[in-house]
């Protein structure tokens, strides 16, 4: 590896380009400070944020009845002053950049309305219809216009197909990332740096996640010594399309009136909760997979919206169709997992444990999710911390980047066996899979603590010697996965967490928490 001479600096560093990210970058440009935006993606849909399908939650005539949502998807475990913070900053930061600044064409009305001038969908454990939206594609409506925003903006810089590596750090003090580009290793230094990294999606076979969604900067925070928390908050969305290239289909598609079916052709969720299809997502996953289980397969009856679901829904019925699927025979459902409700513990300004250190989006533990996230709200977190941490990394990188010593690159051969990566991958999702899933036991988060530790002393030892992209995005994972096995194995059933066997907590049913 070789190191170029002059290294970028910059007042504040961004690590990823999703939503929150994007968020940071903007509030932190607003504020005056020289942006730079590292991220590995080379093309939106690269992002978690392009994927997104159900929308942005916004606060409407009551905020209380938001604020009781959050908390009751969250079974007990949501930080009460950070939900505040959410529901308090929800409209402000949907106006100012969503309609605002970017003009989305959320439905029902033209680009720059009232917010009250849009269709609100309804979803799953949503009291009342708050969701803003775009067909159900909303995220590539609002990833898309924010990136050509940025890259157009002065004082933001892209450095795009760039692998952060490691935290650059001194004393308690982050300084910056070192970052893998063009076969090069070399410092950025920063008078503050933002995660904005995503989630863990590559520790699991089946995931709604980009392939890139190996934990990067929850990895790289932990190693450096950052608090993580929660991370046993793996949320399984219930209601993917069970396939080795799963798509989502849309909560507000139940939202709408459709409903879940066994494989006997059976309704079977109002046994299971008051609230049926639209109950928390941790409920309804664990159902599904249930009824799996027992009867084969699940599926989810669409002819409630009859003949509206293809007007109401084409994206989703084009790739049903593009998948060979006939949604008026239902749509072959499966849980799979879709977002890390823990990560990088952080305050209501996305400051981390690590002076100059923030994160924002879904690596970072912000407390509003508590145990189970509520339907439609990752793009509004991600906006709302987004722009709280760009704005006060702006303010901490004033004074710009101070350059301390960086680690000497390597200079061993970068290559990897053949074939190193995809059976390390085959294990560790193998072991995720198996035993830190929908449910949980004592014995099998046992053994995915072994298997994970033995894994990641072999990662470990090629890291010594080696750089390359999927060797470190290998580490994250498994940093990740063990993370999250670790903390299953310390924590009592909550939420998408849930222990089975001697001792183990009973799901929450009936809308409440069977301790309760």
């Amino acid at each position: 590896m070789t190191r170029e001479t002059d290294a970028r600096e910059a007042d504040v560093l961004v690590v990823g380009s999703g939503v929150a990210g994007c968020a940071a970058a903007l509030a932190a440009a607003r504020a005056g400070a020289n942006v730079l935006v590292a991220t590995k993606a080379t093309a939106p849909e690269d992002a978690a944020t392009d994927w997104a399908q159900g929308g942005v939650a916004v606060t409407g005539s009551d905020p209380e009845s938001f604020r009781a949502d959050v908390l009751a998807a969250g079974d007990g475990e949501s930080d009460p002053e950070a939900v505040d913070v959410l529901v308090g900053d929800a409209r402000e930061a949907v106006t100012d950049v969503l309609v605002d600044t970017l003009g989305v064409p959320f439905d029902g009305a033209s680009p720059g309305a009232d917010l009250g001038a849009y269709d609100r969908g309804r979803e799953a454990a949503h009291s009342e219809r708050r969701i803003l939206h775009v067909n159900a594609s909303t995220g590539r409506h609002v990833l898309r216009p924010f990136l050509n925003h940025l890259r157009d903006r002065e004082r933001v810089t892209f450095l795009d197909d760039a692998t952060a590596l490691d935290l650059l750090t001194h004393e308690g003090r982050v300084h910056g990332v070192e970052l893998l580009r063009e076969g090069s290793v070399d410092p950025i230094f920063a008078g503050a740096t933002v995660l904005a990294t995503g989630g863990i999606g590559a520790c699991y076979g089946t995931t709604t996640n980009p392939s890139g969604a190996t934990g990067d900067g929850v990895a790289m925070a932990a190693l450096a010594g950052a608090r993580v928390a929660d991370m046993q908050y793996v949320q399984f969305h219930p209601t993917a399309f069970p396939a080795e290239d799963p798509f989502l289909v849309s909560e507000a598609v139940r939202g709408e009136g459709a409903v879940l079916r066994d494989g006997s052709g059976k309704r079977f969720m109002p046994a299971v909760h008051d609230d049926a299809e639209l109950a928390a997502r941790d409920v309804v996953a664990r159902a599904v997979a249930d009824a799996r289980e027992r009867t084969g397969e699940v599926r989810l009856d669409v002819s409630p919206l009859d003949p509206d679901f293809g007007s109401e829904f084409p994206d989703l019925a084009a790739l049903c169709t593009e998948r060979g699927v006939d949604p008026s025979e239902g749509i072959p459902v499966a849980p799979a997992e879709h977002y890390l409700c823990g990560g990088v513990a952080v305050d209501d300004r996305g400051r981390t444990t690590l002076d100059r250190l923030f994160a924002a989006g879904e690596c970072a533990r912000t407390g509003v999710h508590g145990a189970n996230r509520l339907a439609s709200m990752s793009l509004l977190e991600g906006l709302v911390w987004g722009r709280r941490a760009g704005e006060t990394a702006a303010d901490a990188g004033a004074g710009g980047a101070e350059r301390i010593e960086a680690p000497e690159p390597l200079d061993r051969d970068p290559g990897l066996p053949d074939a190193f990566a995809d059976a390390k991958y085959t294990r560790l999702r193998e072991t995720m899979d198996s035993t830190v899933g929908v449910e949980r036991t004592p014995s099998g988060l046992e053994r995915a603590r072994a298997t994970l530790r033995r894994l990641k002393g072999e990662v470990d030892a090629y890291t010594r010697t080696r750089v390359s992209r999927s060797l470190y995005e290998l580490r994250n994972a498994t940093v990740c996965a063990l993370l999250v096995a670790r903390a299953a194995s310390e924590a009592p059933s909550a939420g998408c967490h849930r222990v089975v066997g001697e001792g183990a907590d009973e799901p929450r049913t009936g809308g409440a928490r069977a301790d309760d």
